[in-house]
């Protein structure tokens, strides 16, 4: 059986000082930064999914919750990789399982390639034939990594064919202050439009004069020029 000291002397023998530099400053892990005090110590994503691909079924949940309990940000994505496989192929208390640790640990999902590797494969999947009450409660959070959580969960909708939720929580965080929310909301609203044109415009109507810059850019990102620029003037 595979063990957290195991999985973190894999990715210790992986480190690369350059990497990490550069990541600190990517994640924004330097001073001032939204992710000030983190740790990255280099080791590539595709080095992370390979890692998580040979530990994932012999690593037991709990030493997975360790992991993602460390203070090195490649850790707890390499966490979040393992855990993603083991709710693609688990069973429904497996699943649940799962979904618990993550939502114990969210102030640990602290970034957004963190939050953009697990919300939308387990959170929103979770929720696809449940109560996502749970979504609300994430999105009214102070931690925006909650709120980030609780809009990117709702991919997993999209992919069904259910916008409803996106609608929602996008008007939960229409005015959010942080450019990751903002992003994000944007970005889902975007994934409507790219299969249902209208249903995204007719959520934008009467909203995108007010949501934030960045937020209508990332929405009408796939727009035809023309109408870009009527959304971007305020004449759509």
């Amino acid at each position: 059986m595979a063990t957290t000291a195991d999985v973190r002397a894999e990715l210790a023998s992986l480190a690369d000082p350059h990497r990490a530099a550069a990541s600190s400053r990517f994640l924004q892990m330097t001073p001032g930064g939204y992710a000030e005090g983190d740790r990255a110590i280099g080791v590539s994503v595709p080095q992370q999914r390979t890692v998580a691909a040979r530990y994932w079924r012999d690593l037991p949940l709990s030493a997975t919750a360790d992991l993602l309990a460390g203070d090195v940000h490649e850790e707890r994505l390499t966490a979040l990789f393992v855990l993603v496989r083991k709710f693609a192929r688990g069973d429904e208390q497996a699943r649940g399982q799962i979904f618990d640790i993550v939502l114990a640990n969210t102030d640990r999902i602290d970034n957004w390639d963190l939050v953009d590797s697990s919300a939308p494969y387990i959170v929103g999947p979770w929720l696809l034939d449940k109560d996502r009450g749970v979504l609300d409660r994430l999105a009214a959070s102070t931690l925006v990594w909650d709120r980030r959580i609780a809009i990117m969960a709702t991919f997993a909708f999209i992919r069904a064919g259910d916008f409803q939720w996106t609608f929602r929580l996008g008007d939960q965080l229409l005015r959010d202050p942080h450019d990751l929310v903002q992003k994000a909301v944007g970005w889902m609203l975007r994934e409507v439009g790219n299969r249902d044109r209208a249903a995204e415009e007719r959520f934008l109507a009467g909203r995108y004069q007010v949501m934030p810059r960045v937020m209508l850019r990332y929405a009408i990102e796939k727009f035809e020029p023309r109408r870009r620029r009527m959304y971007l003037t305020g004449m759509a």
